[in-house]
């Protein structure tokens, strides 16, 4: 989605300075938030058993999925912001300019998935609590690594269709897709494929998951505060868990969601006044990898407990 079809890689013109100057300090915001608040994510599930569970498994998927924004993505976004042109030339520069859209746009049906195996996991844990976990230690690496697998494959076009061009003796990153698809299908009808498989039907899916779980929690009596027995005391657990993936579904599909129904407009619609607002949703939908390691730790003890612990191993070690 970050790749427009109409045969260039999102080379849109820039307005003023001024313009120029705020994407410089979003992307700048947006990677050092990320870089930092993932790692962080990252390195507390390493250390800490109890934060092991599937759930915390897919939320380090996830983090490691938006960690590769400001690794690939966003230094060339800020190199075209200055630069009129793709400056790296030979293999390795075309080996770039098919690997930064390519791993972008995988990285975003990587966090999708991940998004519908939370919500698997919680209907497991609140819907059938005796059988939970439904999806196991060993499954759930195997289901992390699916999701790479079907992400990288779904995203495998790029691979061809991205080449360094050049033209009037500058470089330009660009979309030839008929120099290797021809008549066997059309950039539009590929992307409306991904966007729709890829970004709507799991955000669907998502919903009917929780909207299970909604119900069945409804149909549940809620806890006394003086209970304490342990199925009382996992289910407040529960609900807590299930609070925070809430919210990062909604966070998710707040960043994307504009971006994906611009997206489809500009496929279908050619406005020139479409560019604006394509930009503006582009960076919002970016931003959503900085903001899932916030929410993990306003709406999770477990993970603001293992932040103070790592911080204290920090200041220990430097002592």
């Amino acid at each position: 989605m970050n790749t427009t079809s109409n045969g260039s890689s999102d080379s849109i013109p820039l307005n003023s300075t001024a313009e120029k100057i705020g994407k410089t300090f979003a992307y700048i915001l947006i990677s050092v938030v990320s870089l930092v608040g993932n790692s962080l994510i990252a390195m507390i599930v390493f250390k800490t058993k109890t934060l092991r569970k599937p759930v915390d498994l897919f939320i380090v998927n996830m983090a490691m999925s938006d960690l590769l924004y400001p690794i690939f993505l966003f230094p060339s976004e800020l190199t075209k912001l200055y630069a009129d042109s793709w400056l790296i030339r030979g293999p390795l520069g075309q080996a770039l300019c098919k690997l930064h859209p390519f791993i972008a746009d995988a990285s975003s049906a990587v966090s999708v998935q991940s998004l519908v195996l939370i919500a698997v996991d919680r209907v497991g844990a609140v819907v059938f609590p005796l059988r939970y976990p439904l999806i196991s230690s060993k499954m759930c690496h195997f289901f992390i690594l699916v999701t790479w697998i079907v992400a990288m494959s779904v995203y495998s076009p790029y691979l061809f269709a991205l080449k360094l061009v050049d033209l009037q003796k500058k470089l330009y990153c660009e979309m030839r897709w008929n120099e290797d698809f021809r008549l066997s299908s059309s950039p539009e009808n590929y992307f409306l494929a991904v966007i729709v498989i890829s970004f709507h039907i799991p955000i669907a899916l998502v919903i009917i998951l929780y909207s299970i779980i909604f119900t069945k929690i409804k149909s549940q009596k809620i806890p006394g505060e003086q209970s304490v027995n342990a199925d009382q005391r996992r289910e407040r657990r529960n609900r807590k868990v299930l609070k925070m993936a809430i919210v990062i579904v909604l966070g998710f599909t707040l960043c994307w969601l504009p971006f994906s129904i611009i997206t489809l407009r500009r496929l279908f619609a050619r406005d020139s006044r479409l560019v604006d607002y394509w930009s503006i949703t582009r960076i919002l939908a970016f931003s959503n990898c900085a903001i899932n390691p916030c929410i993990c730790f306003v709406f999770n003890g477990n993970y603001r407990r293992g932040l103070k612990r790592l911080l204290k191993c920090f200041d220990s070690e430097q002592e």
